[in-house]
This record gives structure tokens, C-alpha cells and sequence, in this order.
């Protein structure tokens, strides 16, 4: 029995602002940031966007039919959380609607969360076969104006309905993971952005990618030229070509990871959701990919965890992608200036519990953050007449 994505859902904030003229303000060469890192726009997070909202707005992209009383699970995957406690998972199953017969919760381990849901969710499916499940990766990348980070930052979500009978892809039953307490990236309890070793963290990631295929191919006897595609987890495109030249020099995967690079050229690091945006890039850029092409996935968590798996394309996968819908988001955002970017950096909602109010966002996006009540933030549904709590 085939299980996989049934369907996947993207959202990403209204706003962006293009790298080139971030590199002219910071006095760099634009090519150090659009060859280098291998950036070109970067998504800017207003304070009415947060991982839930922007979850509970990827949800909104799925087609409804797949979320109907099969549902038996949801799970959001973030190292962006807004509570130390509740799950992200059980707020977004509220706002959208979705069946309440359902377990749901968060998990995190860095970039690697989405992947652990994932194989969790195809899991729950294996043992319930007429169950769906839905996974949610949905993050928010800082590490602050000016910073060596900077050029990484990004934001986004990026929804998965799990099934049986897949619509767009057949998870295979390979995964090898592999775990190492190493310290390239923290974030600890009451600090906004990351503390990283960019250098190390790089290190570490090439490593990981090199030991876990090379025990995969051990393990299955596969070798690279089985694969059609080679997926990888992006913090910053120019991540994945190293970590495809590590492997091979091969020019058609080379020109597939350029496909699946360019989401994330324009939204930048949206960390559990990075390596699943750069799926959805190979499908939607690349119109040579066929069903039953396989295609090789590398996800990486610092701290750190990696995984390497693989999946089948179903028949008919592009009618379910939404393809339409991603381009027409893009289209559809606001470049920022300069300052307004920053300005709207610095112009989050306060940390802590008080009583706060923000004004409706101008945007197309369905779900947005209200402000703080009673200690919990609320969220507006622009679908109806009256917010949450009013």
C-alpha cells in the first residue's frame, strides 16, 4: 500500500524585500548575497503573522475535500513557537475548522521537525489505512537587522495531507537518520534569535550529508543515478549546492536543484518547512520531472539530527500542487523599503502576557494575529464578520 502527500498547501507573508538593495544598504556587493548565499528576495514577517497564523493560512491553501472526517491527526512542526506549553497544532485545528476528532500536537527539533512528522504521520496511516493526517511546518527565521545572518532570514508554512494513495507523493520505506549532540545553533528559553556558528553549523550539515547517504546506500544498494531528483534541506540555496557537489557532480541533478531552489530564492529560510518548499519548487518549476521518477530528500536539523528518504511521484502529481495558487501568492506580495523593513522588524507584538491590540493587516491573507488577550493571543478569520473574542 502506497502512503504519501496527498496534497500540499504554502503561504508566505505579504511582504519581501529584494536583496540587492539590502546589500546596497549594508554596503556589500549584491553578488555576495545573490551568488554567495544564493538569495534574491526575502520574506519580512509583519507582527500580525505568526507560525500559527501563517499554518492555519497554508491549511486554507489545501483543497478542503482532503480534510474532511478522515483526519486523525495533526501535527505543527516549529522552532518558532508563540507558547512554551500549547500546542500550535490544537489552535490551528480550531481556527480552520477542522475535524476536533483528532490528536494534535507540536513537535521540534530544529529544521528536522517537519521530516519527524512526516514519517510519523506515514506511520499512523500504515496502521489506520482509511486515516488521513495533516503536517504543518511553519517558521520564522531572525537573527536580527544588520547581522551575519541577515541575508538568511525568511518566513513561511508549507501544509501536507498524508494518505493512503497519494496523490503526489509515494513515501518509501528507507529512511536513515542519525543523531550527534554538537553546538552549531541555539536558541535558549527568552532569546528572540538564534545564536549560530554559521562555519561549523556548514560543516556539520556536509558531513551529515555525506555519512547518512553514503550509510543509505549501504543499506538499500542504491547508488545516486537512481534518483531523478536530489532534495535538500535550504537555509540558503547555495546550502544545497554544496551539499549536491559533495555527492555528485552529475548536470541533471544540478539543473533540478536550480528548480528547486527557486521558492526558496524568493521567501528565504523557513526552516522545518525549507526542505518541503523546495519539493514543491521541483514540481512546480521543473516540467520534466514523471510519475514514478524518485526522488532523494535530506532533511537536517541542527543540534543536530539528519535523515535521508526517498519518494515515488504518483500519476497526475502536478494537477495537485497548486501551482496556480503559489505563483499568483508571490505575485500578489509588497516590496518594503529599507527602512520599512526595518521598521517592521523592530514593530513586533511585546513578549510577555499584556493586553495588546493590532490593526488588521491589508493583505489577502485569511487568518492574522489580533493582538494578546487574557494572556493568549487571538487570531481574525476574515472569512468572518466578527474576531475572535469580540
Amino acid at each position: 500500500m502506497d502512503i504519501g502527500i496527498d496534497a500540499i498547501g504554502f503561504y508566505t507573508p505579504h511582504y519581501y524585500v529584494d536583496l540587492v538593495k539590502l546589500a546596497k544598504a549594508r554596503g556589500d556587493d549584491p553578488d555576495k548575497y545573490t551568488i554567495g548565499i544564493g538569495q534574491d528576495q526575502m520574506a519580512v514577517t509583519p507582527a500580525t503573522q505568526d507560525i500559527i497564523s501563517m499554518a492555519a493560512n497554508a491549511v486554507d491553501a489545501l483543497p478542503s475535500a482532503r480534510l474532511d472526517g478522515r483526519l486523525g491527526m495533526v501535527i505543527v512542526a516549529s522552532e518558532s513557537g508563540v507558547d512554551e506549553s500549547k500546542a500550535a497544532a490544537i489552535t490551528v485545528a480550531r481556527l480552520t475548522g477542522l475535524n476536533p476528532w483528532v490528536r494534535a500536537f507540536d513537535i521540534k527539533e530544529a529544521c528536522y521537525g517537519a521530516t519527524a512528522g512526516l514519517l510519523m504521520a506515514r506511520d499512523y496511516v500504515a496502521a489506520h489505512p482509511t486515516k488521513t493526517a495533516l503536517v504543518i511546518a511553519s517558521d520564522i527565521a531572525r537573527y536580527g537587522l544588520a547581522s551575519g545572518g541577515e541575508v538568511t532570514q525568511g518566513a513561511g508554512a508549507v501544509a501536507m495531507v498524508i494518505s493512503a494513495q497519494p496523490r503526489v507523493l509515494a513515501l518509501q520505506d528507507d529512511a536513515v537518520a542519525y543523531t550527534e549532540d554538537i553546538p552549531d545553533f541555539f536558541r535558549p528559553t527568552g532569546m528572540t534569535v538564534p545564536v549560530v556558528d554559521g562555519h561549523y553549523s556548514t560543516a556539520a550539515y556536509l558531513n551529515f550529508v555525506t555519512k547518512i547517504v553514503g550509510q543509505h546506500q549501504v543499506q538499500y544498494h542504491d547508488t545516486i543515478t537512481d534518483y531523478a531528483a536530489l532534495l535538500f534541506h535550504l537555509p540558503f540555496t547555495k546550502m544545497g549546492k554544496k551539499a549536491l557537489a559533495a555527492l555528485t557532480d552529475s548536470v541533471r541533478l544540478g539543473q533540478r536543484l536550480t528548480a528547486a531552489s527557486q521558492l526558496s530564492r524568493q521567501v528565504g529560510n523557513i526552516y522545518t518547512g525549507s526542505l518541503y518548499l523546495s519539493l514543491l519548487s521541483l514540481l512546480c518549476h521543473d516540467k520534466t520531472m514523471q510519475a514514478g521518477d524518485r526522488i532523494g530528500l535530506f532533511s537536517y536539523g541542527s543540534g543536530a539530527v539528519g535523515e535521508f528518504f526517498s519518494g515515488i511521484l504518483a500519476p497526475g502529481f502536478a494537477d495537485h500542487i497548486g501551482q496556480a495558487a503559489v505563483i499568483q501568492l508571490l505575485a500578489e506580495r509588497e516590496e518594503l523599503t529599507i527602512p520599512a523593513y526595518e521598521q517592521m522588524f523592530n514593530d513586533q507584538l511585546p513578549l510577555g502576557d499584556a493586553a495588546a491590540a493590532l490593526p488588521a493587516e491589508q493583505s489577502t491573507a485569511r487568518f492574522t494575529v489580533g493582538g494578546r488577550r487574557d494572556h493568549a493571543r487571538w487570531y481574525r478569520d476574515t472569512t468572518k464578520s466578527m474576531t475572535e473574542g469580540d
